[in-house]
């Protein structure tokens, strides 16, 4: 008797379903009941989907494994502040962690990082930072926002005697440490957080090379070239020139084109201001490259681009605080970064050119416009929400004082320095000034109140910008302002002379003078 097929493929179903190659054939086979192939197919689908997860599992947990691991090692290399760096398994555990390290900052709502970026050992100015900009995180918010110092500023550096452009501090503490390790950024850290009244939590140091290859790991960056750019004397290889030239409109840049796009200041009509705004472009196109899924996603590129931080950055940004940086940065809305530059540029500018002189020489500088740095620390304080600076000048604007200006310092180019920033600057409407009635010298700077405190938003701004202390006596020396409504006396002292009384100067002179000092350089 002929056997019933079906009969045999029931009783010899668990060694027939060993074969795995025959689950097609099986599935396809018309022969069969029903049943059977609807079984076969389903075991075939649960076990290709089952395979197919355990392969993305594992390869989610070696591409993981690699991406903290890549993370430890550049950490070691990159941090130089830290004397005791977390083992690898620490590591791991900081990004397995779900209670993430608190950075410092965080507590307060905002982290600031300096970001510093210098020619790198061997090249002309190896030390000198070309780029000096403040990242702020708001963690509460979510917000980024970028502030950039022009090298030019000319500062006191801390705990020292010396004054100098801040873009040399970095290298004096270079050159002022016995045993360079990288560690040269503290004195630039004291030096901005005075600058901008910010606590600088962390600070990073990339050089050159280390940005330009790193471009070049993530495929190149995008961005929209606002103008023609032409230099011919562009800094070369080996002390030579070069020329440099980029259309307007959008582009794709390799490293070494990003890398001039972003130090070009030759024939741009805001001179390094301009370059400081390109810089920020740029570092906004990076980060959106580097975060990008293709970026990501790309083991060679992620590979590549960490190996080249690990040799070319320093930081006291330690290990273990990557994780944390790595979940905020998830967080933040980096599509939409505040980009402010301190600059020279016109009336609303917070700085100007002045020149100091440095032995025989006068040194063309930027300084702040008023005595101090007042107005860049409010900045920088209020760059999440720039309106509350323009709310303040727009209520000093209703308040609309009348300022009278006795100069009792003892030098008579004072005043006409004084009133010019008042009213330029500041735009004060009614501003006069007078002789002193007598001959009493003021060793201090004060400015009276005769309004009984109806106008406090000008009598702080003058307090804190020229500077000057606040008084509200009415001495009879100053008969003058009631017959003549005033409502504010500002009496200028000896302490504003050397504040105010600096040689001034052009942008063209401040550029003349970085082409004069870097042909220098390469002429050495």
């Amino acid at each position: 008797m002929r056997e019933n097929p079906s009969q045999k493929n029931s009783a010899g179903s668990s060694e027939f379903y060993q074969d795995e190659n025959l689950f097609d054939s099986m599935a396809n086979n018309k022969h069969l009941p029903y049943e059977h192939r609807k079984k076969t197919k389903k075991h075939w689908g649960y076990q290709f989907v089952s395979w197919l997860f355990v392969l993305v599992l594992f390869s989610a947990i070696g591409y993981g494994s690699f991406f903290v691991y890549k993370i430890y090692s550049v950490g070691k290399k990159v941090s130089v502040e830290n004397n005791e760096s977390p083992t690898f398994m620490q590591t791991l555990q900081s990004f397995a962690n779900t209670d993430q390290l608190d950075l410092k900052g965080s507590q307060q709502g905002r982290i600031n990082i300096l970001l510093l970026g210098i020619a790198g050992k061997g090249k002309p100015g190896q030390f000198l930072t070309d780029t000096i900009m403040v990242a702020s995180l708001d963690t509460k918010n979510n917000r980024v926002a970028l502030l950039s110092i022009p090298r030019d500023l000319y500062v006191s550096v801390p705990d020292t005697q010396l004054q100098t452009k801040i873009n040399s501090v970095y290298q004096y503490d270079v050159n002022n440490s016995k045993n360079y390790t990288g560690s040269g950024a503290q004195l630039i850290k004291k030096t901005v957080a005075d600058i901008t009244g910010l606590d600088i939590n962390y600070y990073v140091v990339l050089n050159f090379d280390g940005f330009q290859k790193a471009v070049d790991d993530i495929g190149g960056v995008n961005i929209m070239n606002e103008r023609d750019i032409f230099d011919a004397n562009y800094p070369g290889p080996s002390y030579s020139y070069e020329t440099f030239e980029l259309s307007k409109g959008f582009h794709q840049l390799d490293g070494a084109t990003a890398l001039k796009y972003a130090r070009v200041r030759h024939n741009d009509p805001e001179g390094d201001f301009g370059r400081a705004k390109r810089q920020q472009q740029i570092m906004q196109a990076t980060k959106n490259k580097i975060f990008s899924t293709g970026t990501i996603l790309n083991v060679f590129a992620v590979n590549d681009l960490l190996n080249t931080l690990g040799e070319n950055i320093q930081t006291d940004i330690s290990p273990d605080e990557i994780a944390s940086f790595f979940e905020l940065t998830k967080k933040l809305d980096t599509n939409n970064i505040n980009n402010v530059v301190v600059d020279a540029w016109n009336t609303n500018s917070l700085l100007k050119v002045s020149h100091v002189q440095v032995g025989s020489i006068a040194s063309f500088v930027l300084l702040p416009r008023v005595g101090n740095y007042s107005e860049i620390q409010e900045l920088a304080k209020n760059i999440f929400d720039l309106n509350t600076i323009k709310r303040r000048k727009d209520t000093i604007a209703i308040e609309n004082a009348n300022i009278l200006i006795l100069n009792k310092s003892g030098d008579t180019r004072i005043v006409q320095k004084i009133q010019k920033v008042l009213q330029e600057n500041l735009a004060y409407k009614n501003v006069t000034s007078l002789a002193s009635i007598d001959q009493i010298l003021s060793e201090k700077t004060i400015v009276y109140d005769l309004t009984n405190g109806q106008k406090p938003f000008t009598l702080d701004e003058l307090a804190t910008k020229l500077p000057a202390t606040v008084s509200y006596d009415s001495p009879a020396e100053f008969n003058y302002s009631k017959q003549n409504k005033v409502d504010i006396i500002l009496v200028i002292g000896k302490n504003l002379i050397d504040r105010y009384n600096m040689g001034e100067g052009t942008l063209d002179d401040l550029n003349k003078a970085n082409d004069d000092q870097e042909s220098a350089e390469y002429n050495k």
